[in-house]
């Protein structure tokens, strides 16, 4: 009696040891899940060490939950490995066993250094896990070696800063190395730098030094964009006449114009010439975005005496239907047509080519210049824009247009058509595409510099992440400002993903098809399969 309660008591550990063995499976399972998750940045975890702490932990709960059932069943699993479920199963076992060595073959094959094969494949919509083409054009720009300064604590989790720093390092030909430095056991470290916080990360160019807040690659690429251009141009926008709007956020402000060009390091800031009645002298670059009233002409010449000096402009001036103009004079018009021979097109270009015809694609660029020599794969929109023409009034000048359209546009001038929502149609005396929607301007004997668009709606917030529009203001701003080495290296805005996490009744619906239906299917159909071959004998 004794040994039949033994042997009982023996088998209740047992199935113990199998249930315990069952869990951990579906634990390791869900646990590796999350895992992979994690590695394709569809959510984050607080601390990704604990996650592969537990995958290991309840990974060694089968190992040791199976071994306990082995020495408590001894007969059972001498019968399973040498009956016929073992000969059945033997096949699927010697052909997955052979399956995960030519993995592991081919594996050592592409890490082998000799092969020098370290071609990876991005296949994220967004190429999230490459660098981009502002940051590897960056990478190729610096004139020194970067190094930099990881500081990281014991808590921080530094996977994601390490991936991205070998990324940076990978794609720098040499010229970008970097360190993790513990701020707690070297405190000294952390002061020298100035840095204060965990996370942070120092890029030290020579004598230039430059702190990222977090590791991320849209702050790694400002940091070297700081590095490239350390002396801080002032640009200040005009304001006193309705212009653009660069601080408040909306979708006819320029406030992402601005964030833009304070992450390239320029200095960005309002001037009221009716107020202050000068320009100040750090000015590099003065932009007027879009007036509703026309510029007085005792501010004209204060502008006048600016581009005479040496600085530069930028003039986005929207069609006269679109602004309060009335019958007033433009002094900047008059300005632009007399000293620079540039005029404005009384007229709106309607572009049949755009899936909006009254907002003109770029169908051309000049590729010899500085703002577009590298926006031949990016589209620019130009939204109720007017045409732009060339006099050559002055032969100081030298004008190149930058942009235009292609011969399926004209400049409509029935404003009342557009207006009441008619038909429009190329009449006789409207200008015949290609159309000029931009023009750069160089003075050769004041070195000022200047470039044109008869729109201001280009740029506002809600057009300027929109394909090639803020490269195209941004490249305009950096060539006007001589920072040509920075020009066509814009931090590009990233599609922003989040993860819901589920809840209630989310859960358990997640619970009961992955750990209930699909296993109990499984289970099912080899139940099924069983009771098949029994009737058969």
């Amino acid at each position: 009696m004794a040994l039949m309660s033994n042997k009982k008591q023996s088998k209740n550990y047992s199935f113990i040891a199998l249930i315990a063995a069952f869990i951990a499976v579906i634990a390791t399972i869900l646990l590796g899940i999350t895992r992979g998750f994690v590695s394709m940045q569809v959510f984050t975890v607080a601390n990704v060490d604990n996650l592969n702490r537990a995958i290991f932990i309840s990974a060694g709960i089968i190992l040791l939950a199976l071994s306990n059932y082995a020495i408590m069943e001894p007969d059972r699993v001498r019968r399973f490995v040498t009956g016929r479920q073992a000969r059945y199963g033997s096949n699927a076992l010697v052909m997955s066993v052979a399956f995960l060595l030519i993995l592991g073959f081919i594996n050592g094959i592409f890490t082998t250094p000799r092969f020098n094969l370290d071609k990876t494949w991005d296949l994220t919509e967004d190429k999230i896990n490459t660098l981009a083409p502002e940051t590897l054009a960056a990478l190729q720009t610096i004139p020194k070696p970067v190094k930099a300064s990881a500081f990281f604590s014991q808590n921080s989790n530094t996977e994601g800063a390490t991936e991205l720093l070998n990324k940076v390092r990978d794609n720098s030909n040499g010229k970008f190395d970097y360190t993790f430095i513990n701020p707690d056991l070297d405190p000294q470290a952390a002061m020298n730098a100035g840095v204060t916080g965990d996370g942070k990360i120092l890029l030290q160019m020579g004598e230039q030094k430059e702190i990222v807040a977090f590791a991320s690659e849209d702050e790694i690429l400002k940091g070297l964009l700081r590095l490239l251009n350390p002396d801080s141009s002032a640009i200040y926008f005009l304001t006193g006449h309705g212009e653009r709007d660069i601080q408040q956020g909306g979708e006819t402000s320029m406030a992402r114009a601005r964030e833009i060009l304070e992450s390239k390091n320029y200095v960005v800031n309002t001037l009221n010439l009716l107020v202050d009645n000068e320009i100040p002298e750090d000015a590099s670059v003065i932009v007027i975005a879009g007036p509703l009233k026309p510029v007085s002409a005792n501010e004209l010449e204060l502008v006048r005496e600016f581009l005479n000096n040496g600085g530069s402009l930028i003039v986005m001036e929207d069609p006269s239907a679109l602004t309060e103009f009335g019958e007033d004079s433009d002094p900047l018009a008059e300005m632009l047509a007399q000293d620079w021979g540039i005029t404005f097109d009384n007229d709106i270009v309607i572009d049949l080519n755009s899936p909006q015809p009254t907002t003109a694609a770029a169908a051309f660029y000049d590729s010899t210049h500085p703002v577009t020599v590298n926006m031949n794969n990016l589209v620019a929109f130009f939204p109720f824009t007017r045409s732009l023409g060339v006099t050559g009034a002055n032969e100081e000048v030298t004008l190149i247009p930058i942009v235009q359209t292609n011969e399926r546009s004209w400049g409509e001038t029935d404003f009342q058509s557009l207006t009441d929502g008619g038909q429009v149609a190329l009449d006789e005396g409207e200008a015949q595409g290609p159309l000029t929607l931009a023009i750069a301007a160089e003075n050769t004997a004041t070195k000022a510099r200047m470039v044109v668009f008869g729109t201001s709606s280009f740029a506002v917030d809600q057009m300027f992440d929109a394909y090639g529009n803020g490269d195209m203001f941004v490249n305009s701003v950096d060539w006007s400002a001589e920072q040509e080495d920075i020009a066509n290296i814009t931090p590009k805005a990233t599609i922003e993903r989040t993860f819901n996490v589920p809840t209630g009744i989310h859960w358990i619906l997640i619970l009961l098809s992955s750990i209930f239906i699909i296993p109990g299917l499984v289970l099912l159909g080899g139940v099924s399969t069983w009771m098949a071959r029994r009737r058969q004998g």
